[in-house]
């Protein structure tokens, strides 16, 4: 399975932007599926994560109530909404799953991995 994340931009503090993960070389309906982001000079973190069927979602205390995480399984892609960006959310973000990627164990990295999306909050 390859992953490819776009949508990543430069946009001001208070804006919004929608990361899409598109998979393809297989289905992903039954994937845990996961976002992650490195900003510079930083350790990668995890963001958000969501169960195969889209039924459970779990977010970095930092993201709650700013991002939303979700998944079309018919058009095999994952999707991170984010709104009210801040500057601190300046980071690559890579979208990442495996079969076995769980929300118990969501910091685990799982073993596929997008190549990253570049975003920008300006102040």
């Amino acid at each position: 399975v390859q992953l490819q994340a776009s949508g990543g931009g430069l946009v001001q503090a208070g804006g919004s932007l929608r990361l899409s993960c598109a998979a393809s070389g297989g289905t992903i309906s039954r994937y845990g599926m996961g976002w992650f982001r490195q900003a510079p000079g930083k350790e990668r973190e995890f963001v958000a994560a969501i169960n195969w069927s889209g039924g459970t979602t779990y977010y970095v205390d930092s993201v709650k109530g700013r991002f939303t995480i979700s998944r079309d399984n018919a058009k095999n892609t994952v999707y991170l909404q984010m709104n009210s960006l801040k500057p601190e959310d300046t980071a690559v973000y890579y979208c990442a799953g495996d079969p076995d990627y769980s929300l118990g164990r969501r910091s685990r990295p799982p073993g596929y991995w997008g190549q990253g999306t570049l975003v920008t909050v300006s102040s």
